[in-house]
């Protein structure tokens, strides 16, 4: 039998481990293998938007253009599975998901693309439009935490693959999804794993050695939204912020209490996919479809809290690509039903800095004083994370092959870009020499 076959065979089975031979791993990645980079410690991007939370990568000495031809591509891995759940890294390991057959597959990689293991999480919502993985595995030690689109949360060992306990929010805490089903990636705070089941439960926080719930919130009447939740702490009090269909709540981190929620609108198309960004004491929100974006101002007063608003933006209405905070300035793109632009707003004042066409609507991180932006077409840039303009400084387009849009979240870690486009992942180098 063929390994391909084999493979596929394998991954297809009932079992929620699936480990692979080093002859079937050679198959499944084309690579290209180069050296990474050193550094002070390992490459490490443990959860979706780094280890911060904020889509900003601590590294640098990157080049600052780009060859004509983009960056040296180092491998491309290919056999992932369809969907847009990005990259997570950490322990010489690359974590993804993705799609077969309607199963979620959580594949881990070594740093030159090769799989080490694969393991089932359950069958996505038949329902999820688009189809396809969209929820990023989280890294906390020696575990692995992961959400499927129906709402399917499980942990795993990192190194194995090997199921540590598994459960459904929906028939756990009584869930409900939205009409494009889940794309959270779990939250760790300490000894607790935190989701949003939505509908009975807008959050709950579970133990996550053993998956029993510590704490569950009340409904906000809504089915859940499309975003990870964040933890922050303000003047002494900790809170969990997290999305649902049309707002935004606060959530006393060590009680569960609900201690607010503000409506960013009430009908029409909704997509709130964006985190929320915070930055102190200050949480911004957007959505697209026209909806635009509001910075809300948080107010403690002892163990309870309330927001207000500061200030709107109609220009910025963020669908799925994030938005990110750089020396007081937002960056992110405008709902191509909008306009498409990509914006720049004042953190403080709300006001648009530029609005420039670039590559269109798409996604970003930042890294070394640059943006990293992501069309949906597949094509990359560089931009310097200035206020002044959205200068595309190089460019370079995503080799053919993989299918559906590009949404998956770039990540820059370790020396090198990781690009994912449905079944495939490229690694570019991308540290100056």
């Amino acid at each position: 039998m063929e390994a391909t076959e084999l493979l596929r065979r394998s991954i297809m089975r009932p079992t929620m481990l699936v480990l692979l031979a080093a002859s079937i791993s050679a198959t499944s990645a084309a690579c290209l293998v180069e050296p990474c980079a050193v550094f002070a410690e390992p490459p490490s991007w443990p959860r979706f938007h780094g280890p911060n939370g904020d889509n900003r990568s601590p590294d640098t000495g990157f080049l600052k253009k780009w060859p004509d031809d983009g960056p040296e591509l180092i491998w491309t891995a290919q056999g992932i599975g369809h969907g847009f759940a990005g990259v997570t890294i950490a322990d010489g390991r690359i974590y993804t998901a993705g799609e077969f057959d309607d199963d979620t597959v959580i594949t881990a990689l070594d740093m030159d693309g090769r799989v080490q293991w694969r393991a089932e999480n359950g069958r996505d919502r038949p329902t999820a439009s688009p189809a396809g993985a969209r929820g990023t595995p989280t890294i906390d030690g020696a575990r692995l935490y992961q959400e499927n689109a129906g709402g399917q949360l499980i942990c795993l060992e990192a190194k194995t693959g090997s199921r540590v306990w598994d459960l459904s929010l929906d028939a756990e805490f009584d869930g409900k999804a939205g009409g494009f089903d889940r794309s959270e990636s779990p939250l760790i705070d300490g000894d607790r794993v935190i989701g949003c089941p939505g509908g009975a439960t807008a959050m709950v926080a579970l133990d996550k050695n053993t998956g029993k719930t510590v704490w569950r919130s009340r409904s906000v009447d809504e089915p859940a939204g499309y975003t990870s939740p964040i933890l922050v702490r303000y003047q002494g009090l900790r809170m969990v912020l997290a999305v649902s269909q049309f707002q935004l709540i606060g959530v006393h981190a060590d009680t569960g209490e609900l201690l607010w929620q503000f409506k960013h609108y009430k009908s029409g198309p909704y997509c709130i996919c964006t985190m929320p960004a915070y930055h102190d004491g200050r949480v911004f929100l957007t959505a697209g479809y026209g909806k635009g974006s509001v910075l809300l101002q948080i107010k403690v007063d002892g163990t309870k809290a309330s927001v207000e608003p500061v200030w709107h933006s109609t220009d910025l209405d963020n669908r799925q690509g994030g938005v990110l905070l750089s020396d007081g300035y937002l960056h992110g793109a405008a709902d191509r039903n909008s306009n498409g632009k990509w914006i720049c707003l004042d953190w403080k004042t709300g006001k648009t800095m530029y609005a420039e066409r670039g590559l269109g609507e798409g996604s970003l991180t930042y890294a070394d004083g640059m943006l990293y932006v992501l069309g949906e077409r597949g094509k990359v840039g560089l931009v310097r994370a200035t206020p002044a303009g959205h200068e595309l400084v190089s460019t370079f387009q995503v080799p053919k092959g993989g299918d559906g849009p590009v949404w998956a979240h770039p990540v820059v870690c370790g020396g090198r870009l990781y690009i994912r486009h449905g079944d495939f992942l490229y690694a570019y180098g991308i540290h100056s020499k």
